[in-house]
């Protein structure tokens, strides 16, 4: 299925490699890259990033992930610092951290949040500091941790309606995702969620969906077009017109959403800072 033209991005081949030279010398990824996120130029030209932790490879088998699957490889104690230099130098008044899923370890690498965490706020108390984390196989232990460590932002992604989770995304639990996005919000954190459309849902899923999500009582909510990295992924079913994600976008914020980003192009972490600033003007 041929794209459409709005969701052409142009390349920006200088701001791509003076961002990969500052993290190739860190010894750090980047959501942007492994996922191969087509906002990459653009975020990398205005000097930031989302910092993926937790190595670059995930236990899940995703079938619409880009980002390696298989054996991951011991934990980097090292890289919550690095991670805290490279947004220094970067000097982001808004951190993104994100991981890939670590079912191998005990905590699913709620620590290394934590650790993460703190080391960015040694480095930068200014900076405020959003964090989309896996669902740590339901552990209340571990999601407790990262609660505790009080990111100004906690993201957890439902990716898509409760239908497609057999075929989308068979290793995960809606029910275990709401849980966690319904004990974020209840612990005083703005809580944000995202998934993607064009995947084969309804209109009328979608819209349950979001009922669902407000019924815990989420603050934030992301909208994008699902793109296919791969032959190897899922297909697209359809591709999503602007008209009908600014619907979704009004349909949204009318349910009672604070912050709605709705759009072809929109990721996770797209432009977090001006979401990050809505939130603390909603207050």
């Amino acid at each position: 299925m041929r794209k459409p033209e709005w969701l052409k991005r142009k390349i920006d081949p200088v701001a791509e490699a003076q961002m990969t030279a500052l993290l190739r010398s860190l010894s750090l990824h980047t959501v942007c890259e492994d996922a191969n996120c087509p906002n990459r130029s653009e975020c990398f030209k205005s000097k930031t990033a989302t910092f993926m932790i937790l190595g670059d490879v995930c236990t899940r088998g995703c079938r619409y992930c880009a980002v390696t699957k298989g054996a991951p490889l011991p934990l980097d104690t090292d890289e919550p610092q690095r991670i805290a230099a490279a947004a220094e130098t970067l000097g982001l008044r808004h951190v993104v951290i994100t991981s890939v899923t670590r079912d191998d370890l005990p905590d699913g690498g709620a620590a290394h949040f934590t650790s993460t965490i703190e080391a960015i706020r040694s480095r930068l108390p200014q900076s405020t500091i959003e964090v989309l984390i896996p669902d740590f196989c339901g552990s209340e232990s571990a999601l407790q941790a990262v609660i505790d460590a009080r990111p100004d932002i906690l993201n957890h992604n439902v990716e898509t309606v409760p239908a497609l989770y057999p075929t989308v995304r068979p290793q995960a639990s809606f029910a275990r995702s709401l849980e966690l996005l319904r004990r974020v919000k209840h612990a005083g954190l703005h809580s944000k969620t995202g998934f993607m459309v064009g995947l084969g849902e309804t209109r009328e899923e979608v819209l349950s969906l979001m009922d669902a999500l407000i019924g815990v009582g989420c603050d934030m909510l992301t909208i994008g077009q699902y793109l296919q990295p791969s032959r190897e992924h899922l297909p697209v079913s359809a591709f999503i017109t602007p008209a009908q994600f600014e619907e979704y976008r009004q349909i949204a914020l009318e349910k009672g959403f604070r912050f709605v980003a709705s759009g072809p192009l929109v990721r996770s972490s797209y432009h977090a800072a001006e979401g990050m600033a809505q939130m603390e003007v909603s207050l």
